[in-house]
């Protein structure tokens, strides 16, 4: 039987889109697969050395919270903060890893990053500020991987 495959593109840089690659690709190297992410535009933010990831509340109204809060106060400055310390703290209070955590884990567990080279280049971004152990390359060289595996997801 062939190695199965798992190719994610990775094209949000919130902290509550930055879940769900690290958690799906650590889990399907666990289970054997050979899995790839590569991250374009807003997700290539996710490799950076340090993060500062904010949650995404305005416009999410599926964002489960404490208490009701009016989409126009959402907007105010300071809100956005506000509720990514709050969600931070539920996290750590419920033992979730963090992402650092999970992209670490996923390092280790030998996922593929590959950081979209025409994004890094678009926003002037710097190659020292990115973790050690990544790829740079095009979306061509994405498209190599995710042709032959078994699921693609766009995340």
């Amino acid at each position: 039987m062939d190695d199965k495959k798992l190719a994610i593109i990775a094209t949000k840089g919130s902290l509550d889109w930055a879940y769900p690659p690290f958690i799906l690709a650590s889990t399907a190297a666990a289970l054997g697969y050979e899995t790839q992410i590569f991250f374009t535009f807003y997700g290539l933010v996710l490799l950076k050395k340090k993060l500062n990831l904010q949650v995404t509340s305005l416009g999410n109204p599926a964002m489960p919270m404490p208490m009701p809060v009016p989409v126009f106060m959402q907007a105010m400055p300071g809100m956005q903060a506000m509720m990514s310390s709050m969600m931070k703290a539920k996290m750590k209070k419920k033992g979730v890893a963090s992402v650092e955590e999970l992209r670490d884990l996923c390092l280790e567990a030998e996922v593929k990053m590959v950081a979209c080279e025409m994004t890094v280049q678009l926003f002037d971004f710097d190659k020292k500020d990115f973790i050690d152990d990544i790829e740079y390359a095009g979306a061509t060289t994405f498209f190599q991987f995710a042709g032959e595996s078994d699921i693609s997801l766009y995340i």
